[in-house]
């Protein structure tokens, strides 16, 4: 099974606004398995990086200007992403930019059905916890060392290893409790009593079980 993990960096937080892609990044998965495909590209989105974005991802304008713009580069991304399911972190984020640079470009939007999001798997699964990329990272005991700013690619390749630690968790819990109790050898989950019940507590045992039935 093929999956993509994408990330983006823009020029601001709202497409509403005329903000634009300035960075993707994207890795590609196997059964859940770094393969070490990436893509990854600056982009110049042709229009000023708000302060506030910049401060997140540190990408100038300077930086910029002389990268390619999407319509040039959108053709490797869809060859790239090919028909694989999409993994984003806060998915509507990426996918209304996404679908917002392809539009200008004349392209098809991304399908939604191809799209995991995992924060949504993430806030199931960690009710009432922090569930930024930073947090599941530290949670799960992954490296954060390379990570002094937001980055497409380092961010995308920091969710493939908790994308595969969450799916793989979910998975291993659907799979026990879909066993079928006779196969499972309790023999060897719990051991035997060691010691044999005091005459106290066999009396007390069995005034329970006397004082159940009369309250039935």
């Amino acid at each position: 099974m093929r999956e993509i993990v994408l990330d983006t960096e823009t020029t601001g937080l709202s497409v509403r606004d005329g903000h634009r892609i300035i960075e993707i990044g994207c890795v590609e998965l196997i059964d859940r398995r770094f393969t070490g495909r990436v893509f990854h590209e600056y982009i110049n989105p042709k229009r000023d990086i708000e302060a506030t974005a910049f401060l997140v991802h540190g990408i100038s304008n300077e930086f910029l200007k002389n990268r390619p713009q999407f319509q040039h580069i959108v053709n490797k991304l869809l060859d790239f992403v090919q028909d694989s399911s999409l993994i984003m972190h806060n998915a509507n984020f990426d996918v209304s930019f996404l679908n917002n640079e392809l539009s200008l470009c004349g392209k098809r939007p991304i399908d939604r059905n191809k799209i995991v999001d995992t924060l949504t798997i993430a806030r199931r699964r960690y009710p009432g916890s922090k569930v930024s990329l930073d947090a599941l990272c530290r949670r799960m005991n992954i490296n954060l060392s390379s990570r002094e700013k937001h980055g497409a690619l380092i961010d995308a390749k920091l969710l493939a290893s908790v994308y595969a630690q969450m799916v793989s968790n979910i998975q291993s819990s659907i799979l026990f409790s879909n066993e079928k109790r006779e196969s499972i050898d309790l023999k060897s989950v719990y051991k035997k009593r060691s010691f044999q019940p005091t005459e106290l507590e066999v009396s007390e045992h069995f005034k329970a079980l006397e004082y159940i039935k009369k309250e039935r």
